[in-house]
């Protein structure tokens, strides 16, 4: 759970989990949920209990009855659904993205390799390649996240030329540039976003 929002990989780790869990008809609890981010991950992928820090701290068994009695779902959890089968591949560009925003910020702080620069180099950019196509369909927004996704990479450009010039705290304050195309492109990318047909769903307490 821990890098899910920021990892493929440790997405595609989880989903595949949920999966081979279905396939046995195993209940699946998610454990670790520390944020509410990841909680709407879960109910998107179509998980929905959990147990970590985004739902309770560790408490005194005596102290479960009062708080089982007053605990509520967060508003950001009630009414979400998982998503089509076919629009996964947009939670994966959304974490791809992610990733690449955080390689960026690494590299800056000298913990990490210089993260592809060029557009079509990154994971994202090679989704967005394809438009983010499934059965032939061109999501309506695809025009504007593209546009996001440009301004983002010349942004991060920018901030490496800054440190390789030697005016690393020059980039480093300009870093909310980089964080807010991110945010609005995340936000274009759940705006495309298609919710499977069925019962809402809200991320409960797992035992």
């Amino acid at each position: 759970m821990r890098d899910l929002l920021d990892d493929p990989e440790d997405l595609a780790i989880l989903e595949g989990v949920m999966r081979l869990a279905t396939a046995f008809r195993c209940q699946v609890i998610a454990e670790g949920a520390v944020t509410l981010a990841q909680g709407v991950m879960l109910l998107q992928l179509g998980c929905e209990l959990a147990q970590g820090y985004a739902i309770a701290r560790p408490m005194p068994a005596a102290a479960i009855p009062g708080w089982l009695a007053g605990w509520r779902s967060d508003p950001g959890w009630l009414g979400r659904s998982a998503v089509a089968r076919d629009d996964l591949p947009l939670l994966y560009a959304g974490v791809a993205h992610r990733a690449w925003v955080g390689a960026c910020v690494a590299f800056l702080n000298g913990a990490g390799p210089v993260p592809p620069l060029e557009p079509n180099a990154c994971q994202f950019g090679a989704w967005l390649a394809s438009a983010g196509l499934t059965a032939g369909r061109t999501p309506p927004g695809i025009a504007d996240i593209t546009a996001l996704h440009q301004a983002g990479h010349a942004v991060a450009a920018e901030l490496l030329a800054l440190h390789d010039q030697g005016r690393n705290p020059e980039a480093l304050a300009r870093l909310g540039e980089l964080h807010a195309l991110r945010d609005r492109l995340l936000a274009g990318l759940a705006g495309l976003l298609t919710e499977r047909p069925g019962a809402d769903q809200e991320l409960v307490a797992g035992q």
